[in-house]
């Protein structure tokens, strides 16, 4: 197979890439090359996508089997490179993601999705990966959508499992929020990436929720996995969810991955991806993905902030209130 990344040197891109050319696939990525080099043995366009003219001059009269956007930002950008692919590529992919659904509303694929413009510049998260799925689509017909949720593994540049392995790390008291069996729903980069692949080698179409089931892993197993992982001596100290909310803990960013069970996140972590297991989506173990995620960090260190994400983690001093808060109630 000949495949173009658009991309290819950040997380999922780099899961692309390294699945692809394990498989012995010939692998082109089109990127502007500063954000990292290129894998050995893969061929780099360097273009900056956003201008069409240098896009054009770096795509030139080649073609490919297949091509994996994942673009994140303004939808015009991705509808601009799936129209200079049209007829030069077989089968086309977009990683997009589960934001696409309403709020409160999602289940599975058939859930119903926000609006968006193919050709909008950038405007909210949600807004732009639908409106790129709308210009992926206009050129492609036949496309596969990937649509991931939460997504952890080595190499991850958002800072969420980093920082839970950081943090654990350091050891001793550390708060563990909410029901200890509260379910979690995630996709390893490297499973998303194995099943892109995999699904455009076989011809599949149309939008697949790309997560683990519902419970696959909780907060108590990543947590312990990240103890066990770092072989610290942190104390995870269990603190009830309305006692977190109360301190003014901010969910998923200042406590990476969590979210209450209750309010405006009921239902949240808890979609239906039966469709992507049903074409072949297999979700390592947790304690897998921790393990080679506080590998890679340990080999390479902290990745930079990325300025288009929230920096994510507990304040100390929300963190010591909460400490002092449970150490009283005990």
């Amino acid at each position: 197979m000949r495949l173009l990344v658009l991309g290819g040197t950040r997380f999922v891109g780099r899961a692309l890439v390294a699945d692809a050319l394990a498989r012995g696939w010939s692998v082109t990525t089109l990127n502007r090359g500063v954000t990292a080099p290129a894998a050995p043995g893969v061929e780099q366009l360097p273009a900056d996508r956003t201008d069409p003219d240098a896009l054009a001059a770096a795509l030139a009269d080649r073609t490919w089997d297949l091509a994996v956007d994942t673009w994140s930002a303004a939808p015009s950008v991705a509808t601009l490179a799936a129209t200079a692919l049209a007829g030069r590529v077989e089968r086309y992919a977009y990683v997009s993601s589960i934001s696409v659904y309403r709020w409160g509303e999602h289940v599975d694929e058939a859930s119903p999705v926000v609006d968006g413009d193919p050709d909008a510049d950038a405007t909210a998260y949600d807004a732009d990966k639908r409106g790129a799925e709308l210009g992926v689509l206009r050129a492609f017909p036949e496309a596969l959508l990937v649509r991931p949720g939460l997504i952890l593994g080595p190499h991850e540049d958002i800072g969420r499992l980093p920082w839970w392995l950081a943090r654990i790390a350091r050891g001793g008291d550390v708060v563990a929020p909410g029901r200890p069996d509260r379910p979690l729903q995630y996709v390893d980069a490297r499973d998303l990436a194995a099943f892109t692949l995999d699904a455009l080698a076989a011809g599949r179409s149309g939008a697949y929720d790309v997560t683990s089931a519902s419970g696959h892993a909780t907060t108590r197993t990543l947590l312990e996995a990240c103890v066990a992982a770092t072989g610290s001596d942190a104390r995870l100290v269990w603190v009830p969810e309305d006692e977190v909310l109360a301190s003014g803990a901010q969910p998923w960013t200042q406590l990476p991955v969590w979210v209450p069970e209750s309010g405006d996140f009921a239902g949240f972590l808890e979609g239906r991806p039966a469709r992507a297991l049903a074409a072949g989506l297999r979700c390592r173990p947790v304690e897998e993905t921790v393990a080679d995620t506080w590998s890679w960090l340990r080999d390479e260190g902290m990745p930079a902030q990325r300025p288009d994400r929230p920096a994510h983690g507990l304040p100390a001093d929300l963190e010591s209130t909460l400490l002092r808060a449970a150490a009283d109630r005990a």
